[in-house]
């Protein structure tokens, strides 16, 4: 979903405007907006991994958000609250440019959840009800030259006259969400002697790091094997964790204390986070031991510093 936000730009925001009735949604995908506009547009598959042929009247322009699925696909009904897997071909409306190619690389996971309803109904609409394989056209408006400032002066480059950008977007699978875990699952794992202990106490983790030495390179190791899908670099994880430091083993932060789980992109967590946490599994209990230069280094983040030691609960993943 971020880079389909992102892929937007500002034009985006208007969709909201623009959503229509909060009624449940079709059995059967719904346009909006200005369809007729995409009666010349034409689309050439030119196989996996390559975006289509596309073909236009231009320029072409609308006046609000449209959306309309261009060709049908074979598979499976996409369902509210699945996400759905797809690639997006962005183009300029005026003289049909390139802007953003993302059939090449894997595709863009869109969550078809209240969050999106709420904020891009259009979108959610048009989504839910598609069928696997199908594509679909969306046209979002461009943006006028603002006017110039009274005293003279150049308008800024962001006032600049923005086109309307057009989006073929393929749905090329769509899955259940799956279900965030309450607390690790999986098989025990007995670790290595010399690295810090961990031991529960209501249903919370505790670090015990007495005699444990400076690391030398990070060390990520399993104290409960998961059963579920592997993690990513690119995912979103759902976490419960505490995390101490080395020296000493001053707690520093726990979700566990703030009685919640924690979810943020993988990739933006330090390096020994997003290192170690890859290409672990989903319900896993994994021990972070982190030299400085992967966690904050010799200037550290408040209360942790130096060597940190983490124990993360992956708790979900998307």
């Amino acid at each position: 979903m971020r880079r389909l936000l992102a892929i937007l730009l500002p034009g985006l925001l208007l969709l909201t405007a623009c959503g229509g009735s909060t009624a449940e949604p079709e059995p059967t995908s719904v346009s909006a907006g200005e369809t007729a506009k995409f009666d010349s547009l034409k689309l050439t598959d030119n196989g996996d991994k390559k975006a289509p042929g596309v073909e236009f009247t231009k320029p072409l322009e609308v006046a609000e958000p449209t959306i309309k699925v261009i060709t049908e696909g074979s598979g499976e009904t996409v369902k509210a609250n699945q996400v759905a897997n797809i690639s997006i071909l962005a183009l300029n409306g005026t003289d049909g440019s390139t802007l953003e190619d993302t059939f090449p690389g894997e595709p863009e996971p869109l969550e078809l959840n209240d969050e999106l309803k709420t904020s891009s109904e259009v979108i959610y609409n048009a989504f839910v009800g598609a069928k696997v394989g199908s594509s679909l056209a969306l046209a979002v408006p461009g943006q006028q030259n603002a006017p110039s400032p009274s005293d003279g002066a150049s308008p800024s480059p962001s006032a600049a006259a923005q086109p309307t950008q057009l989006l073929i977007i393929k749905v090329l699978s769509a899955e259940d969400v799956a279900a965030v875990l309450e607390k690790p699952e999986g098989e025990t794992v007995t670790p290595p002697a010399g690295l810090p202990t961990v031991s529960e106490k209501d249903g919370v983790p505790e670090i015990n790091v007495e005699g444990v030495a400076a690391p030398t390179v990070l060390v990520s190791q399993d104290l409960i094997k998961g059963n579920g899908a592997t993690v990513k670099e690119s995912d979103t994880l759902t976490v419960n964790y505490v995390g101490v430091t080395l020296e000493g083993g001053t707690k520093f932060d726990s979700s566990f204390d703030r009685g919640e789980p924690a979810s943020f992109p993988l990739t933006g967590v330090i390096k020994g986070w997003t290192q170690g946490l890859a290409g672990k599994t989903v319900g896993s209990r994994v021990l972070l031991v982190i030299p400085k230069d992967l966690a904050y280094g010799d200037a550290g983040q408040g209360e942790a510093k130096g060597d940190l030691v983490f124990v993360v609960d992956i708790l979900g993943a998307k």
